[in-house]
């Protein structure tokens, strides 16, 4: 069979397996066991040689020691209960505007997602805080679990996050360094959860129903009282921000002895919280096992379907296609955007890192693309795999813990303008490249 037949079997394949409902690790590694005995005329030998070095080469890879470390440290600050007090102060202090208390949960789920890397615990932690909270203050159920699970995935895309951890590792390049894309993520997060702001400011000033404000009657506390409460709430987790960030943009650390820091400083954090208890560490460490252990088998399925792709010529297909097509780079590059955004509705995030980044990053450089630019486009897109139907996994994480009055259908109508945000973000970015590389130029001198 020509190339593109066997491109187009090998993609179709992995779809309709999704599509049934197999585990994406396993279904990754047999699609790729199967195409590749077909490319190799049976030949079982030379592919378990093929799987056994790239397995292996990518369990060797320094910079992924990183994750389990930036898990164990998300995991102890889910634990120990840092937000709780930022959302404490915000909610007094914000509380009084149209749309303040959900401003606040944006605010907090922004600082919550530079000490973590991971949705999971934002979602679930903001979900348990603020969905009762929302609920209470007559905010309307469609924003709130918008503004909940849209700004819990932030955690995702600002650092450190586990998936610029992973495309560092990925791509081996000095351009997209696990310390540039840290650097560069910063703006494009902070833009987001801006817009975001914007958003729900906006909304409410027009309709305050959606919305409201704390009663008068309970504004009680004064300025100099709003002030030391955020200032004792804040404190703690910028500190740790420092330790983690402060450290990798100065250049005193590489990320993975950054997550080792950080990982002390999120167990100090808990010892001052009296949360650092036996069960707490073993509640921590079973987590971050299994959560590893999850993501290192995903690596693995999709590290073992992206080399049978490419050595059955896969990637030349899909570079010949859109490299010839007689249309403008940015046509190319919108198509690019459209597949990771499709793909994101039905695979998750670390399976189309490992399938789309040795195909797309090639075909972005041909196209004399920067590649640190591009690498952010790609995260920022898959930030919106969290929120998309019909496998959009922040809606299901904060479904399994909102009060009942959440609906799915609430919860699905809620974060359509999110997504929508997000979009808009993606093509700031693309009109704007200087959000992306104005840091890591500053820190890192590109």
């Amino acid at each position: 069979m020509t190339p593109e037949i066997m491109t187009l079997l090998m993609f179709g394949t992995l779809m309709l397996c999704i599509a049934l409902g197999h585990p994406l690790a396993i279904t990754l590694a047999a699609v790729a066991t199967f195409y590749g005995l077909i490319e190799y005329d049976g030949n079982i030998s030379v592919l378990i040689d093929l799987f056994v070095n790239n397995a292996w080469g990518l369990q060797q890879n320094y910079v992924l020691v990183a994750i389990p470390l930036f898990i164990f440290m998300a995991q102890i600050l889910d634990r120990s209960k840092v937000s709780e007090g930022l959302f404490d102060a915000l909610y007094i202090v914000l509380g009084g505007l149209r749309g303040g208390l959900g401003m606040a949960v944006i605010v907090v789920s922004t600082v919550f997602a530079a000490t973590t890397g991971i949705i999971g615990a934002s979602v679930v932690a903001m979900g348990l805080m603020a969905g009762p909270a929302l609920l209470k203050r007559g905010y309307q159920t469609g924003l709130g679990a918008g503004i909940i699970c849209s700004s819990g995935t932030l955690g995702i895309l600002i650092p450190p996050s586990i998936m610029l951890v992973v495309y560092g590792g990925l791509t081996g390049m000095k351009e997209t360094s696990v310390g540039n894309l840290f650097a560069a993520a910063i703006l494009p997060g902070i833009l987001l959860s801006g817009i975001y702001l914007a958003y729900v400011a906006i909304r409410c000033g027009i309709n305050p129903s959606l919305g409201p404000p704390i009663p008068k009657e309970e504004r009680t506390a004064t300025l100099g009282q709003k002030l030391s409460m955020t200032l004792k709430s804040f404190v703690p987790p910028f500190s740790l921000i420092l330790i983690v960030m402060g450290t990798i943009l100065a250049g005193i650390a590489t990320p993975t002895e950054a997550a080792a820091l950080g990982c002390i400083g999120a167990m100090v954090l808990a010892l001052f919280n009296r949360k650092l208890t036996w069960e707490v560490l073993s509640q921590t460490c079973n987590a971050t096992l299994r959560t590893t252990a999850m993501i290192m088998l995903l690596f693995v399925g999709g590290k073992l379907f992206s080399v049978v792709f490419l050595s059955m010529g896969g990637g030349d297909v899909v570079a010949d296609l859109l490299l010839g097509m007689d249309v403008h780079d940015y046509v190319i590059l919108a198509i690019m955007m459209g597949v990771v955004f499709i793909m994101g509705m039905f695979i998750d995030w670390a399976a189309i890192l490992l399938v789309v980044v040795p195909i797309f990053t090639p075909i972005a450089n041909d196209l004399g693309f920067d590649p640190l630019w591009f690498a952010m486009l790609v995260c920022v897109n898959l930030q919106t795999s969290f929120l998309t139907p019909p496998f959009g996994y922040a809606l299901f994480y904060f479904k399994g813990v909102a009060p009942p009055e959440y609906s799915m259908g609430d919860i699905y109508k809620g974060i359509l303008p999110f997504v929508l945000i997000q979009v808009i973000g993606l093509g700031v970015m693309i009109a704007f490249p200087q959000i992306v590389t104005w840091l890591p130029t500053v820190f890192f001198g590109g």
